[in-house]
């Protein structure tokens, strides 16, 4: 009898431990895409209000981070460049209507409202940033708008039926239906609902990025003037303080070979400057800091500097532009030779 009842617990534990097992898995599998859901909703909130509430991303064409200057950048190498001119013709109103697109987008995404129309809105917004801004990224993997795109895809599938207001939706439009409702009249609730969620949803985002775009843009201070690290030199002392400065940074004249470079650092900004040898004797200095979004460029390579966030390239021996979406050359320092040393010196204007 013993045995009997031994097996018996032994089952059941075993029973009790799968079932518990198989709720994890249901409970996973249901929220599996929460976390890719609020990093897109979040993500595209956050780029929403960054650009309204940026002084430059609505300035003229005299602006190399407006809108206008980065359109006319991607313009000559986009694939889509024949729709580009549309945009062109009315800055201000596409500029603004990418900016709220994008709350847009956030906002369903993370509340659930019209989740599926939210995710194409998305991988639509993401698409047409790849076929222009993202365009000449090469290798492809490292432009970021081609990810993204492909983000959007299982929530354009799925849609967003946990923790949403559309789940709340099919959930009541159920016990409508088991009220003995007409589907007409399920339909026509669920989609006047929706309608008053967006209405409102929509409202309130209008009024965030309106904000964002008043306070914010009055807000921002107007950018430093970077002092180059020219106005230091070895043996002076710091204006106004009687303390000695701190050294020009130098490195040995062999490690950087013709077509090479080697790595410093602006001592007034802490930003990364390559001192590069185009041709044999003659020394400069490049920012390594992309005049576009201000991500780092790699090294010189094949005479040329490259940026991996949004495909732009430097000419090595200058910094100008070769290829966009910048559109400003590199910032250039001056570079002289003290026997076996490379000694940076001032950012040239």
């Amino acid at each position: 009898m013993s045995e009997v009842s031994n097996s018996v617990a032994v089952d059941g534990g075993a029973a009790g431990r799968a079932d518990r097992a198989a709720q994890r898995r249901a409970f996973a599998t249901r929220y599996a895409m929460l976390p890719l859901r609020l990093f897109l909703g979040i993500t595209f909130v956050y780029a929403a209000l960054d650009k309204l509430s940026d002084a430059h991303y609505l300035a003229g064409a005299g602006d190399p981070a407006s809108f206008v200057s980065q359109t006319q950048a991607v313009r000559g190498s986009s694939p889509v460049s024949f729709l580009l001119g549309g945009a062109l013709d009315a800055p201000t109103l596409s500029a603004l209507a990418i900016a709220f697109g994008e709350l847009a987008v956030g906002l369903g995404t993370l509340l659930g409202l019209w989740g599926r129309g939210a995710a194409l809105g998305g991988a639509l917004i993401n698409l047409s940033l790849w076929l222009t801004v993202s365009w000449n990224v090469s290798p492809y993997y490292l432009g970021n708008d081609v990810i993204y795109l492909l983000a959007w895809t299982p929530l354009l599938l799925a849609g967003t039926p946990e923790l949403s207001v559309d789940g709340y939706l099919a959930r009541r439009a159920g016990r409508d239906r088991e009220r003995g409702l007409t589907e007409e009249h399920v339909k026509r609730r669920a989609l006047m609902d929706g309608g008053i969620a967006a209405v409102a949803i929509g409202g309130a985002g209008l009024l965030t990025g309106s904000l964002s775009r008043t306070f914010g843009r009055d807000g921002q201070a107007a950018p430093r003037q970077a002092a180059g690290p020219g106005s230091t030199v070895p043996g002076s002392t710091a204006p106004g303080t009687g303390a000695p400065a701190r050294p020009a940074p130098a490195v040995a004249a062999a490690s950087v070979p013709v077509g090479g470079s080697a790595q410093v650092k602006d001592p007034a900004t802490g930003d990364a400057v390559y001192i590069v040898q185009p041709k044999a004797g003659q020394y400069c200095g490049l920012s390594a800091v992309c005049t576009h979004s201000g991500c780092a460029v790699d090294a010189p390579k094949n005479g040329q500097l490259y940026c991996p966030c949004h495909g732009s390239r430097f000419d090595a021996a200058t910094g100008a532009v070769v290829n966009g979406p910048a559109t400003k050359p590199l910032p250039k320092y001056t570079v002289t030779k003290d026997g076996d040393k490379l000694n940076l010196g001032p950012l040239q204007s």
